[in-house]
């Protein structure tokens, strides 16, 4: 709640939560998150990344629907295949292979593009999920969108194809790789006749802000800015979520006092 309001009052743009409901420690994200949102005014909310093979995806459409609604527009979905498999297993949620995983996802997308459609019935889905003669609603803002986490090849063809987001994260996707990944998007996304520089990219970045360098997102306020400037100007990267290490409050502080407006009118002037 500290980090959500701090976030809300210092002109952040999102707050991303995590979704591993098998964690014992952990709240339910989506009602963690209504929570969040009920007590900040403007920031917005994405799980990182809703648990597909534990929350089906009629049901999920309907609480993102409902979610963005009743907070004027403070939510992306972002969705994500499965991990942790013996976990979900644990939790009652079906074990699946890599395919298999993909082709679930790629059917949940569609279902949930038809409970948003405002359609009087809707059928959609396939093998792994299917809504038939289902009466949608309600109908979200149109910009609710769905972001998905994707790293392999075949999931990067899907983000291309058929979503409005990606959000990789810098520990799993280091610089080395970011280049390669994000051609394989745009490629994708212009297959199917989409603008590639309408989707939002999301890098997740994990480090520390400090007074001396000791790697690429680790070091001085000025290293971090001419870092974030570089990815959009290189890789058209624009939405950067940052997880410090460690010393939270005072990073996150630091990151949206001086980081975020010094980065704003860099990628602004280029």
């Amino acid at each position: 709640m500290r980090h959500a309001l701090q976030a809300d009052r210092e002109g952040l743009d999102f707050v991303t939560v995590q979704d591993h409901p098998y964690q014992k420690a952990f709240y339910d994200t989506w009602t963690l998150m209504a929570f969040l949102a009920a007590r900040t005014e403007r920031v917005t909310f994405v799980p990182t990344v809703a648990n597909l093979p534990l929350r089906p995806p009629a049901m999920l459409a309907k609480a993102a629907a409902s979610f963005d609604l009743l907070s004027g527009g403070r939510l992306q979905l972002g969705l994500g295949a499965g991990a942790f498999w013996e976990a979900i297993e644990a939790m009652g949620g079906p074990r699946r292979t890599k395919r298999e995983s993909l082709e679930a996802l790629s059917e949940a997308i569609d279902v949930i593009r038809a409970m948003w459609s405002g359609e009087r019935s809707a059928r959609a889905g396939g093998a792994y999920y299917r809504v038939a003669g289902v009466h949608p609603g309600p109908t979200p803002s149109p910009s609710l969108g769905i972001w998905l986490g994707a790293y392999g090849p075949r999931m990067l063809e899907l983000t291309g194809t058929k979503a409005d987001g990606w959000m990789p994260s810098l520990g799993f996707l280091g610089l080395d790789r970011l280049g390669e990944a994000v051609a394989r998007l745009d490629d994708a996304a212009a297959r199917a006749g989409r603008d590639p520089g309408g989707l939002r990219k999301s890098y997740n970045l994990n480090g520390m802000i400090r007074q001396t360098s000791r790697g690429a997102f680790d070091g001085p306020v000025e290293q971090w800015v001419d870092r974030i400037a570089e990815l959009h100007r290189e890789y058209g990267m624009n939405g950067f979520s940052y997880w410090p290490d460690e010393d939270h409050d005072r990073q996150l502080s630091v990151f949206a006092q001086e980081v975020v407006p010094a980065a704003r009118e860099a990628v602004a002037k280029r």
